[in-house]
């Protein structure tokens, strides 16, 4: 592995690690004492390592890099707080759909550059994603919050339609494994509450390092 690719590995975990502390803190939720490091903690510095060695072993070009990193940056903070109090705050999902948007508009991102249709691609995502997402959780009964609909904007005008679809797909799979893991360590139960956000977080980060 380069040796880059190393060092933003043990950037991203301490990413992770920080994103963790951040959200038992971040945003106020009226607990006296702050949380201390549990399985969240470990789940968020092994993300924070992978997402971002893969990346640099992903792409190379310092433009690309710079835009997929801020991108994955604000991903991973958004697990933590999902992960720690199941909320997505505004201050980080609104800045990020104008970033999407941005990057995609100025033809920076490397998701979607080099497609014919990528911003077609990457706006139908943004604004189908979170339309698809409304409309089965209102089916199956689910709870689905405004913080994960506004996610599902930003992921898809990030990835395109074909990358949040993969994406989509590999994150599932990924997140049933982790699941089963959790539940056979007894650190959920079979009726915890399930936040969904990161599943879209993954679905991001794995669209965004797939092979073209």
């Amino acid at each position: 592995m380069p040796i880059a690719a190393v060092l933003a590995g043990a950037s991203g975990a301490l990413l992770g690690f920080l994103a963790d502390r951040l959200a038992a803190r971040w945003p106020e939720h009226g607990v006296d004492a702050f949380r201390r490091l549990d399985w969240r903690t470990a789940l968020l510095v092994v993300a924070g390592v992978l997402s971002f060695a893969a990346l640099f072993v992903r792409w190379s070009d310092p433009r690309d890099l710079l835009v997929l990193g801020i991108y994955f940056a604000a991903l991973v903070v958004l697990f933590a707080t999902d992960l720690d109090q199941k909320l997505l705050p505004d201050l980080i999902t609104l800045p990020l759909m104008a970033y999407a948007l941005g990057m995609s508009l100025l033809g920076w991102n490397p998701l979607l550059e080099d497609k014919s249709l990528g911003l077609i691609s990457g706006i139908a995502a943004g604004l189908g994603a979170p339309v698809l997402l409304f409309l089965s959780d209102r089916l199956l009964g689910g709870a689905l919050g405004m913080g994960d609909l506004k996610l599902a904007v930003s992921v898809g005008l990030m990835s395109g339609v074909s990358g949040l679809f993969a994406g989509f797909v590999v994150a599932s799979a990924l997140s049933s494994i982790v699941l089963l893991a959790l539940i056979a360590a007894r650190r959920i139960g079979l009726r915890s509450a399930i936040p969904f956000g990161p599943i879209l977080i993954a679905a991001g980060i794995i669209a965004a390092l797939l092979p073209s």
